[in-house]
């Protein structure tokens, strides 16, 4: 099992990486620190991978990041970086690598503080390493400030740094660092490429990993979600259920609400479970006493926590609600096909009879409104609409058609 076992269907782009990996092996076994990159070689500083959701931006990154680590005897003898069993490779994919930073952010965007401690990081020469890497998979997340922070350390990098960073298009990285990167672009996988890595992963049944697979047109995460979470599976019925809800207007607001509660819940899980834990630490490290009081001073580090948390609450209901209009919209994409006779495979083939009944009941001009309808909705929530109106404004819109 090599390190690129993961990056489904993306052949082109992983003989991309692994030739870049080969000519880094070679760089660092036969050149010395800091000396310029070979003429020709197919290795450089900084990367963008780009391409919609669930295509394996990340994944891609991690990988390549793993392939630079590698330390298999095996290079030595002819063979490719990326083995998956040396330290190298097996530390930088779970995460423990000295030597590999992941930025992923559960917040709303990435600020000029955290990149700021991310550049003095890859100041320094690998610890234990070939390579210094840092893999930041939500760069589209970057403020206009901290951009322009990561532009100095992306326009001159320091020897033997390498930036990876992973967006879902180019247009939202800064044009100033986009033009620094080496770009390389992601696809949808194909369907039966993401089953059989849940069949040969994770152990899916492989009658719910197709039906998992399908349902999410080619998304490898939600798609893994899907056939492993009961309550994915649930809360996915609950919102193809909507466009049969919406007869009335009495339908609309109830479903508008409906839909923020299951995102609200969503957020209020996740902060049971994550944000107690973090309060707790953070009070032990600033010296509190369990029921007793904080120490002076420390009431500042408290609300800053208590800041980021709710933004983290807030991010969570939003990736929620957008899960589920992204199912919304692949509903009535179904919906358009039937209508329009097309020979494209349905996605959701296990509601079909209510998938006939919406085609039997519209018109294609409708059905494109309703598509623009949730879009609509995406982008006001993208500029901060309260969501229960973009909500409730969207299920009006879906019931007139």
């Amino acid at each position: 099992m090599t390190v690129w076992d993961d990056l489904v269907g993306q052949d082109r782009v992983r003989e991309q990486l692994a030739a870049a990996a080969k000519d880094a092996d070679a760089l660092v076994t036969a050149v010395s620190d800091g000396k310029p990159l070979e003429q020709g070689s197919k290795m450089t500083h900084a990367w963008l991978f780009t391409g919609p959701p669930g295509s394996g931006r990340s994944t891609a990154a991690r990988a390549f990041a793993a392939a630079l680590q590698c330390t298999s005897p095996d290079r030595a003898l002819g063979g490719e970086p990326g083995c998956g069993f040396c330290d190298g490779c097996h530390t930088s994919l779970i995460g423990t690598h000295a030597d590999v930073q992941v930025i992923r952010t559960d917040l709303l965007s990435i600020g000029v503080k955290e990149t700021r401690d991310l550049v003095r990081r890859a100041q320094l020469s690998p610890a234990v390493g070939r390579w210094q890497v840092i893999v930041m998979e939500d760069a589209d997340r970057l403020t206009e400030g901290a951009g322009n922070v990561l532009l100095k350390a992306v326009e001159e990098p320091a020897p033997r740094t390498v930036w990876m960073l992973c967006a879902p298009s180019l247009e939202d990285v800064l044009p100033t660092i986009r033009s620094r990167c080496r770009h390389l672009t992601l696809g949808t996988p194909p369907v039966e490429a993401v089953a059989d890595v849940l069949i040969r992963r994770d152990g899916v049944d492989p009658e719910r990993a197709h039906s998992a697979a399908r349902a999410t047109q080619g998304h490898i995460g939600r798609a893994r979600r899907l056939a492993t979470d009961e309550r994915a599976r649930a809360r996915r019925a609950a919102v193809l259920k909507v466009p049969l809800r919406i007869a009335d207007v009495g339908g609309c607001l109830k479903a508008a609400q409906e839909l923020i509660d299951t995102a609200t819940d969503d957020a209020k899980q996740m902060a049971e479970e994550v944000d107690a834990k973090e309060t707790e630490d953070l009070k032990a490290a600033l010296g509190g006493v369990a029921g007793g009081r904080m120490p002076r001073g420390t009431a500042g580090a408290m609300k800053e926590l208590e800041d980021k948390q709710k933004r983290r609450k807030t991010r969570t209901q939003r990736d929620s609600l957008d899960l589920a209009l992204t199912e919304l919209t692949g509903f009535y994409r179904d919906v358009l096909a039937l209508q329009l006779g097309s020979r494209i495979a349905i996605a959701n083939v296990d509601v079909q009879d209510s998938l006939d009944r919406v085609a039997e009941s519209s018109t294609p001009a409708q059905t494109l409104r309703r598509i623009e309808a949730v879009i609509a909705c995406r982008r006001a929530m993208d500029r901060n609409v309260a969501p229960l109106l973009a909500v409730e404004a969207m299920t009006m819109s879906l019931r007139a058609g």
